[in-house]
């Protein structure tokens, strides 16, 4: 077995570290780049979103580098994400290639199920390697989601542009190659003191936009045209919904007090829309009503044609908290350079309310 998995993220560093302890031959397919995009563009039914297209398009190029199985993250909900897996292993084979296609979904089991895919995986590994295994692979995901954090918040203030970003993309590499949780615990340790020591401007107060909307979009910076980046570029703090690790604690683990975050947010979204409707749709409203006191503004990331974003779109006007929210709709006909002008204005506009709220302030005192 040759194992891949397409990206989202940082999804490949837990899943590796899971590999390499149980001795599964692993392949990283290359990052998502515009031949990824091209690739799964070409071979995709008409009218399917930008998930489906990218991870399409990783897999082929996986398969081009000798993989023979694939786990991709997938759904049984009443989102089209819950059917992908059958659609692209069958173009896989249309393509000549002979690959199998495991749908990681998240079961009414959890946490079993997902052992049970990674015994499958392994050729029936004591229960002990497994569980020794994940519990290093969600160490991997925690320490990188936290250091990822805190670039966040430093990307808006640093003196010099770009000093984050490099430390970040050290981090991964470091995180990717600790062996150990000693290891492992330095490197967490090291790059979020060297963050915490990074150059800033003191008198800056940068303006805070969450980022929320459907999941691969959000977490896959590629499709979502590296919108967390540019946003500290443009000096604003930006805080994302969604992390891979805060998904896996609330969607593998049951919580003994009946209390998430995610459960706050369907409860924030229940006066505009009462049900699940799919895909990360809930959510989104969720966000808006959840955050509206905390944020200056709201980024609304949406896959082209994805149902569950398009409804949640036509909610957020409608809602009494009145944050402004931008939606963008991610696809292969979008432009970075027309996604920058729209959010460089969207910033504006955020300042300039700043502005004006502060001097009514001052009138009335």
């Amino acid at each position: 077995m040759r194992l891949s998995i397409p990206h989202m993220g940082n999804v490949y560093l837990p899943f590796r570290a899971v590999c390499q302890r149980l001795g599964i031959d692993y392949i990283v397919p290359p990052a998502n780049s515009q031949r990824t995009l091209s690739l799964g563009s070409r071979y995709s039914p008409e009218g399917l979103c930008i998930p489906f297209k990218m991870t399409l398009g990783n897999m082929i190029e996986a398969a081009e580098m000798g993989a023979n199985t694939l786990i991709v993250p997938g759904g049984y909900g009443i989102c089209r994400l819950g059917y992908y897996t059958r659609v692209q292993e069958q173009v896989l084979h249309n393509l000549g290639y002979d690959i199998e296609v495991i749908q990681m979904g998240v079961s009414e089991r959890k946490f079993f199920g997902m052992l049970d895919i990674i015994r499958r995986i392994s050729n029936n590994a004591p229960w002990h390697r497994i569980l020794s295994a994940f519990r290093f692979g969600l160490a991997k995901l925690n320490t990188i989601d936290q250091i990822e954090r805190t670039v966040q918040k430093v990307r808006p203030v640093e003196l010099v542009q770009g000093t984050a970003n490099q430390l970040y993309t050290r981090a991964v590499h470091a995180v990717d190659n600790a062996d150990d949780y000693d290891t492992l615990k330095g490197v967490r340790t090291d790059y979020l003191g060297q963050l915490n020591h990074v150059a800033r401007n003191d008198h800056a107060r940068p303006l805070i936009v969450g980022i929320t909307g459907e999941f691969y979009v959000v977490l896959e910076p590629f499709s979502s045209f590296d919108i967390e980046r540019e946003l500290g570029k443009l000096g604003v703090e930006v805080r994302r919904a969604t992390f891979i690790s805060g998904w896996t604690k609330f969607s593998l683990f049951l919580n003994p007090f009946g209390i998430n975050e995610k459960s706050r947010i369907h409860r924030a979204a229940r006066p505009y829309l009462k049900r699940d409707i799919g895909g990360d749709g809930w959510e989104s409203v969720g966000e808006k009503v959840l955050h509206a006191k905390e944020y200056d503004g709201l980024i609304h990331l949406a896959p082209f044609t994805c149902m569950p974003e398009i409804i949640a779109e036509n909610i957020m006007p409608s809602t009494k908290e009145q944050i402004p929210v931008l939606t963008i709709l991610c696809d292969e006909q979008i432009a970075k350079a027309g996604v920058l002008t729209r959010l460089e204005a969207f910033v504006d506009l955020l300042e300039r309310k700043r502005r004006m709220r502060h001097d009514l302030q001052r009138v009335s005192v």
